[in-house]
Formats: C-alpha cells, sequence, structure tokens
C-alpha cells in the first residue's frame, strides 16, 4: 500500500461560479442605510439647534416684556407720558411740546423730563435690562409746514435740546441728574432728527420728541462706550 488516498471533493458547478463580491444591490442598500442615519442624525441635530434657538428668543422677548411692564409702571406715575410697545418708543406728549420754529422747553418741562429719565436710567441699570437695552434714541420731529431740511435741522435741534436738558450743570435745575447719571446718558443715549416725518393729528402734537429703546438680538455683540474724559460734558449753545 503506497499510502492513504485522500478523497478530493468536487465542487459543484454552481458553486465555483459564485461571485466573490457582494451583490450591487447589497451595496446599494447598504449604502441607502448609511445615508439614513446619517440625515436622521443631521435632522435631529438641526432640530435640536432651531428647538434651543425659539426657547431663547422666547425667552428674550418674554424678558423684554418684563422691561416694558416695569418702563410702563414708571410712566403712569407721570401724567401725559405714554408708552408704545410697538414702536418701542416712549412719547412725552405736552411734557416736551415745541413751540412753532423753536427747539427750547421750558423750565417745568426741562425738570419733569429730568425727573422721568433718572428713574428710566435706574431700570437701565438693572441686570435685565443691561441684557437686552442698547440704547435709547432721542428722536426729534417738527410739523408739516416748511421745507424740509429746515425742519431736519429743527428736529435735530430739539433731540440734542433733551441732551442738553440732561447733562445741564446742577445749578441751573433743581434734582439734576448726578455725575453717574450723566455718564450712563452718554452712553447710553443716541440723538436723531427726523423732520415732519410720523406727523400727528395737528401741527402742534407733531412738534415733539420721542425715546426710541433699542434692544440686541440673539447673540449679539454688547457695545462698549468708546474712551472719553470723564466728568467733562461741556455745554450747549443752542
Amino acid at each position: 500500500m503506497l499510502g492513504k488516498i485522500i478523497p478530493v471533493r468536487r465542487r459543484h458547478k454552481d458553486e465555483a461560479e459564485k461571485p466573490f463580491w457582494i451583490s450591487f444591490a447589497d451595496l446599494m442598500t447598504a449604502l441607502m442605510v448609511m445615508f439614513l442615519l446619517v440625515m436622521s442624525v443631521a435632522v435631529l441635530a438641526i432640530t435640536k439647534d432651531v428647538s434651543e434657538t425659539d426657547r431663547k428668543q422666547a425667552e428674550r422677548v418674554q424678558e423684554i416684556d418684563k422691561l416694558w411692564a416695569r418702563i410702563e409702571k414708571t410712566a403712569q406715575q407721570y401724567p401725559g407720558i405714554s408708552v408704545d410697545r410697538n414702536r418701542n418708543v416712549i412719547d412725552f406728549g405736552d411734557r416736551a411740546r415745541f413751540d412753532t420754529d423753536s427747539s427750547k422747553l421750558t423750565a417745568e418741562q426741562a425738570q419733569y423730563l429730568t425727573t422721568f429719565v433718572s428713574e428710566l436710567l435706574k431700570i437701565a441699570r438693572d441686570k435685565l435690562a443691561q441684557k437686552w437695552i442698547k440704547r435709547l434714541v432721542v428722536e426729534g420731529f417738527a410739523d408739516q409746514r416748511g421745507n424740509y431740511l429746515l425742519n431736519l435741522n429743527l428736529s435735530l435741534q430739539r433731540s440734542q435740546r433733551v441732551l442738553c436738558v440732561l447733562l445741564a450743570p446742577p445749578r441751573t435745575q433743581q434734582n439734576a441728574l448726578s455725575a453717574d447719571e450723566m455718564e450712563q446718558v452718554r452712553d447710553l443715549f443716541l440723538v436723531g432728527g427726523y423732520s415732519f416725518n410720523s406727523a400727528k393729528k395737528s401741527l402742534e402734537e407733531s412738534r415733539r420728541i420721542e425715546l426710541r429703546l433699542e434692544f440686541y438680538g440673539l447673540g449679539e455683540l454688547h457695545q462698549k462706550a468708546d474712551e472719553v474724559p470723564h466728568n467733562d460734558f461741556g455745554s450747549c449753545r443752542i
């Protein structure tokens, strides 16, 4: 005997012809599953981001409403001053009405304006207010008479007059703003003139000033006050 004969197993013909690689259909199925998995993860991430943004936006609206509620409560103690949340405006009405072709405020008007702004600045120093209040724009208006540029300049002078009153030296009026409040006015207030835009029903009502509040948006960087000399406010010549 030469040795044990090892039988050789014959492969079936079909078995030898089976391909080594997976079929194209299986490959596409696997790719589709991976695509769906990646898309599902992406959609969940986007949905989470949108939900978080919506939550923060709702929180912003709620906190600004709280600020407006405090401002309205303060304004109620000052007859003639009204709040318009839809326009983000505080209207001084008859308490800051100007004569024709004039940017002067009476001593009584100046005192009333200063006292109210002092209360407003207390709110602005609150942590919630510092979070959202960007600036307060003093807007002056003129009536429809006269040409555009003349009235635009007059509107600007009326806005500037408000700052002149607020930053006036203490000796010129009672209950003047403190030095810290004046610094706050300089950092927070902005002057703007609007000619006869947003005219009221009467000429007299149109000659007015308003304070418009601007708020920070979500993720907006807070502005820093420029480095300027303190306690050097100068004086107004208008």
